[in-house]
């Protein structure tokens, strides 16, 4: 048997099986369409793509020469007449697509024939612009509904789109367009966040001033703020779009034709745009949007409260969610404007029976207080969801209990902007779960966890999380530059899929992620999950956030250094600090007891929750603090190295 390559200490207990009264009317109950794929993969994804309309039908189903998949050969269909065309010649169009909420409190309800209108309205716009078939799209929007409009107007013609999240740098969008080589811009004069105007067009023009493909930009006006406007490229939204046509035939699209490209910002290097293509993607997502959130298209009210310009919203606010005619909701602004209640005012109002959020934001929910969620309504949920990173147990325990009343399952995903599609979860009906776990890979996905050598780990064991078959949504490479997608996935584990994160399986065969391989610690030659210890930390009433890197030690090799959020309420203290390494050394080991802890309002994080644990590390060796310009609050990293430098660190 292989040794493990990283261990696992924290056990979980704690058992949940799927309540009798969602099961009654659930879509899967039991392990059949586990069985089903076991026995024909291949056969078990085709069958989900009949599921779709496919102008011409493929010819075989996978052609798979590591590293490269080709779903459903020779297949033609339309993304955005399976999301859309298709449900309102069904008669569906007066079915309500998205229900829309900006931050100061404005909203729209936009059906599915509005919907598709406003896409063929804006896919006119763009070949008025020039754009064809094969041409790059760069998208700078806030989550406002032009923003899914212009996404599907441009897999309507057959253009990939490249959407930059609102709120990167201009050297960030001009990195990116010009990797594209992108032929529009589409933006707007700014968004709102916080309260205020956040501008977007300013930050345009400065990336503008170095990106010879662009010939147009398209201007869309939601913050009323003064911009300025270049004569013969920027055109206004609502005067160019709002006078086309209402009418657009859709591209045929071959299933292997590039849908969209969605830029990860590299370690090193220039950010790295990942291809995924038509039919395989457009299969994937809606297989695991129907099923891992038990999707009843008449009755459900499901919101995925991601930014669009991540993944997440790709795959779970578009075109996951409109393939399978849900009604959305979908949020332009902070959790906490005007008040900390926000989320559960709307969940409330639009009577939402699913929600899929971040851990990150579910532990700042934790710290603001119970009190807020106490006070609406919350009886209208009926599954909750998790994505982004691992999921702390008793941050599972929270959401299920205070927002879900005790009685909702719990799916937490595991996958990846690479994946474009859910890999790892639970399926509602049908699994026990446990805190923290993502459970098992879904029907017709092979995963295993193996050691330095690529050998399995068995079970129970952890190491480095692998896939070592093809799945339909997977990645078709790197935007121009293959040798780094050989390097990147498929160099360390020839063969297999490998893109960074550590896992584990307990003795029952579940699967819990352990963070990326690059924040595992090494102390006194034990390697530790950064999120094991995390775990713990919040495990314990008093706080509500926790971050922990590992800082050079002469002695050990690497020393366990802690960032400790408080709850609402709770002094950070020598006593308390005290009281959690005596606590982690209990829950976990001695060994994982952290040698530093620091108290800190905040820690800080990205503008999509995740927590820079790199810029931490630099705080903790004392090093010159890395790129900061994508926190959501650069001035916190300031705080806490004060702090940290001046002793504040117990």
């Amino acid at each position: 048997m292989a040794s493990d390559a990283i261990e696992g200490l924290l056990e979980e207990g704690r058992t949940f099986p799927p309540p009798e009264e969602f099961k009654r009317d659930a879509l899967i109950t039991g392990a059949e369409i586990y069985d089903e794929a076991a026995r024909d993969r291949e056969g078990f994804w085709a069958r989900e793509a009949a599921e779709l309309d496919w102008f011409e039908e493929w010819t075989r189903i996978l052609d798979w020469e590591p590293p490269y998949a080709r779903w459903f050969v020779d297949g033609k269909l339309n993304v955005a007449h399976n999301c859309l065309d298709r449900h309102v010649e069904a008669g569906h169009g007066d079915q309500v697509a998205f229900h829309w909420e900006g931050e100061p409190g404005d909203t729209r309800t936009i059906t599915y024939a509005q919907l598709l209108a406003d896409v063929a309205r804006t896919a006119n716009a763009l070949k008025e612009l020039g754009v064809s078939k094969g041409d790059r799209v760069a998208v700078y929007l806030p989550m406002i509904p032009e923003l899914p409009t212009i996404m599907l107007a441009c897999a309507r013609i057959g253009a990939p789109h490249s959407v930059v999240f609102g709120g990167f740098s201009a050297s960030a969008l001009r990195d990116r367009i010009n990797d594209a080589e992108a032929k529009v811009l589409v933006t707007a004069d700014g968004g709102y966040r916080r309260g205020q105007v956040s501008s977007l067009k300013p930050a345009a023009d400065e990336a503008l001033a170095d990106t010879p493909s662009i010939e147009h930009v398209l201007v869309v006006q939601r913050g009323g703020n003064d911009v300025d406007m270049v004569e013969g490229r920027d055109l206004w939204w609502h005067e160019t779009v709002d006078r086309q046509e209402a009418e657009c035939p859709c591209e045929p699209m071959d299933s292997e034709d590039l849908l969209y490209l969605l830029y990860t910002s590299g370690t090193t290097g220039k950010p790295k745009g990942i291809m995924h293509t038509t039919g395989g993607y457009l299969t994937q997502v809606a297989f695991t949007h129907r099923y891992v959130f038990d999707l009843h298209p008449d009755t459900d009210v499901y919101w995925c409260a991601a930014d669009i310009g991540w993944v997440t919203g790709h795959s779970y606010i578009v075109y996951g969610p409109l393939a399978n005619r849900a009604t959305s909701v979908m949020y332009e602004g902070v959790p906490n404007h005007p008040a900390e209640d926000r989320f559960w005012e709307i969940v409330e109002r639009y009577r939402v029976t699913q929600l899929y959020t971040a851990p990150t934001a579910i532990r700042a929910f934790m710290k603001w207080g119970d009190e807020h969620p106490q006070a609406h309504d919350l009886s209208s949920l009926r599954l909750l969801g998790t994505v982004g990173e691992p999921i702390n147990p008793e941050a599972w325990m929270w959401y299920r209990e205070v927002i879900g009343g005790g009685r909702t399952p719990i799916v937490d995903t595991w996958w990846q902007t690479e994946t474009g599609g859910i890999m790892i979860s639970p399926l509602p009906g049908a699994t026990t779960t446990k805190p923290g776990s993502a459970t098992f890979p879904l029907p017709g996905i092979s995963a295993d966890i193996v050691d330095e050598g690529g050998e399995s780990v068995g079970v129970p064991g952890g190491g480095y999380l692998v896939l070592d078959e093809p799945w339909p949504a997977m990645l078709r490479g790197i935007w121009g530059d293959d040798q780094r997608f050989r390097d990147t996935y498929w160099s360390r584990f020839p063969g297999r899929y490998f893109a960074g994160d550590g896992a584990k399986r307990d003795e029952d065969g579940y699967v819990w992620l352990l963070g990326r391989v690059d924040d595992v610690m090494n102390i006194s030659g034990h390697r530790i999950s950064t999120t094991e210890v995390e775990s713990a930390l919040v495990s314990h009433e008093s706080v509500a956030e926790a971050a922990v890197v590992g800082r050079h030690d002469a002695q050990t090799g690497q020393a366990i250094a802690a960032f400790v959020t408080p709850r609402k309420g709770v002094e950070g203290d020598e006593t308390l600090a005290t009281q959690l390494r005596d606590h982690v050394s209990t829950m976990i080991s001695p060994i994982a007891k952290p040698a530093s802890l620091l108290f800190t309002a905040d820690l800080p994080k990205t503008r999509s929750g995740k927590i820079m644990r790199r810029l931490l590390k630099d705080i903790a060796e004392d090093k010159e603090l890395g790129d900061t310009s994508t926190l959501a609050d650069a001035s916190i990293v300031d705080q806490i190295k004060q702090r940290y430098v001046t002793g504040g660190a117990e």
